[in-house]
């Protein structure tokens, strides 16, 4: 059924060519205008906020700044708080900012018209130039984006801007006036639409960012937003309060006061808060309590997930620069075992990065399901079992056999339970197969983006969200340019996204030749051109997949209405209601 549900997904998300999402597990603060004794987290719900949804958001973010955020955590509250030209919902794009566009040129230039009286949350008039300025911050090497290739892959110039080999008025986005907007694309986009839903398209404002560089999203004085709602308070590690909006252009449409977003990480003490009514929404379940929940609790649902639970390896490690050892380690995993009795939340093994749901021109799904809702065997994973003797094999072929004379192994994973949980099963699994013993090292979210960033671990646990509809969302996720490229593995230099990456894999410039062909050709030529990079992927096993998520996840429909979750999952309050 869930193979079934997770297709009918996809279609509908060709069908409005969209789609979104990010890094999946979650980020933590930077400077705002936080207290200095946070009180424990979840504990109080401060006076006057008795009619606010109270959603678990589950750690603080890294950030919320739509240029800067790469993370699952801050698309949620991005969701929220700001709105680009159009609008990702459960059922597709709609119009937003933008209340009609033309597209001309063959597909290459959009043409996108401001709704009348359009405001800033301070009351500001929203312009076309926001929406430039914005586009034009994720262009600049100085603002250091994550994001920057999901915007300089497809404006016209924006590529040659970030390299320095153009100026900023050369790049592909204009304000013709205060509320007409012209994109000039370096080819046809299908879904383009769904990328101007993108949080990194989202309009900011230039005297707040420049006044503030670091940290004004998280000050309410400078939280300066134009969606459904807007900051009122943060507290790091604790919580964060929006509140409705009346500037916002639909706000007769909103009807919630307010939300308190909580930051309680251990799954279970959340789950507790809802049980005791103080939390009303919630998502990443305590793993054992799964099996409970589905039979006693109607208010917990499954939702399919477009995306990739998988493993790390830093290509560049002494080791692990050896695909026969990232082979070794990816045909040790067990991943029917994995999703049965580990993660138990209906996700299906994975055999390759790109997940069972996405489809090839024609429809097609890329990774279908047999009867059993398992993936066909690919790249020498088999979804159902280990492959022990090939494992083992491999690994003393790469000259540790039975895991001797094989240096201190360390799994980096962010602190959360049920990332302890695949951290402690992986480690079982190694050590069992392979005869390796690995150490775990958790950290804080923010501590752990930023070392696996900058490739400071051996393996680390990775997650990666689907953010449109259109297999390209997965694969570019390990451009050279791209700085989510946590392998490590690129075949030349990008000091701008990845200064300290000096070790060059040359094998990834086949991977990089097919990304560049997709994004030139269409029907069956585009979908070969996007498996042969899949191919060149997984065959040099960069990654090891384990699963293809699914997103588990409480409304207590008893008390609030009207919740949504967009197609890629991301909370969506506009339409929320309290239940008196």
């Amino acid at each position: 059924m869930l193979k079934r549900v997770l297709s009918m997904v996809v279609v509908l998300a060709m069908v409005f060519s969209i789609v979104g999402c990010g890094k999946q597990e979650t980020p933590a603060p930077t400077p705002g205008t936080p207290t200095e004794t946070p009180e424990e987290p979840g504990t109080t719900t401060p006076a006057g906020e008795d009619d606010y949804l109270v959603w678990n958001m589950g750690v603080d973010p890294q950030t919320w700044d739509p240029t800067l955020n790469s993370a699952a955590d801050g698309g949620h509250i991005i969701q929220n708080l700001f709105e680009g030209l159009t609008r990702e919902t459960k059922d597709g794009i709609e119009p937003a900012a933008a209340e009609t566009w033309d597209i001309t040129n063959e597909g290459k230039t959009y043409t996108f018209h401001l709704r009348d009286g359009m405001k800033w949350s301070d009351g500001q008039p929203l312009t076309a130039k926001d929406f430039e300025y914005a586009w034009k911050r994720a262009c600049d090497p100085a603002t250091a984006s994550e994001y920057s290739f999901i915007v300089t892959n497809y404006l016209v110039n924006g590529d040659a801007y970030f390299k320095g080999e153009a100026s900023r008025d050369d790049v592909g986005v204009k304000a013709l006036d205060d509320k007409t907007l012209e994109v000039n694309l370096n080819f046809p986009v299908p879904y383009f639409l769904s990328l101007t839903s993108f949080y990194t398209y989202a309009p900011v404002r230039q005297d707040i960012v420049e006044a503030k560089s670091e940290g004004w999203e998280k000050d309410p004085a400078t939280c300066i937003s134009n969606g459904a709602f807007k900051l009122t308070e943060y507290k790091i590690g604790d919580h964060i309060t929006m509140v409705k909006n009346e500037n916002y252009w639909d706000a007769d449409r909103v009807k919630l006061a307010g939300i308190k977003g909580l930051m309680i990480v251990e799954g279970s003490t959340a789950l507790s808060g809802y049980k005791n009514g103080e939390i009303q929404v919630l998502d990443s379940i305590v793993n054992d309590r799964i099996p409970e929940l589905q039979k006693e609790d109607p208010n917990f649902k499954i939702t399919p997930h477009i995306g990739t639970y998988y493993v790390n390896f830093n290509n560049d490690d002494p080791v692990f620069k050896d695909v026969r050892v990232r082979k070794a380690f990816s045909l040790a995993i067990d991943r029917k075992v994995f999703v049965e009795q580990v993660t138990k939340g209906g996700e299906t093994p994975a055999t390759g990065f790109i997940p069972s749901g996405m489809q090839y021109s024609d429809g097609s799904d890329i990774r279908p399901l047999d009867d059993n809702d398992l993936p066909a065997p690919e790249y020498g994973i088999d979804p159902g079992k280990a492959l022990v003797d090939e494992a083992k094999a491999l690994l003393a072929e790469a000259g540790y056999p039975n895991g001797e004379g094989l240096p201190k192994v360390t799994f980096l994973y962010n602190t959360n339970e049920n990332n302890k949980k695949i951290a402690e099963a992986l480690q079982g699994m190694w050590k069992q197969n392979l005869g390796v013993s690995v150490e775990l090292l958790n950290q804080d979210w923010d501590v752990f983006q930023d070392e696996r960033r900058a490739g400071n671990y051996i393996i680390a646990r990775g997650g990666w969200l689907g953010d449109y509809g259109d297999p390209m969302t997965m694969l570019d996720l390990f451009a050279s340019n791209s700085g989510n490229n946590d392998p490590q593995w690129r075949y030349r230099e990008e000091p701008i996204v990845a200064p300290h990456d000096k070790t060059l894999n040359p094998e990834q410039e086949e991977f990089e030749k097919a990304l560049n062909e997709s994004r030139l050709t269409t029907g069956k030529d585009r979908d070969a051109a996007l498996k042969k990079a899949e191919d060149v992927l997984m065959n040099n096993h960069v990654i090891a997949p384990i699963y293809y998520y699914t997103f588990t996840n409480i409304v207590d429909e008893g008390k609030v209405e009207g919740v949504e979750l967009t197609m890629t999952n991301k909370w969506d309050f506009k339409n929320a209601e309290l239940i008196k």
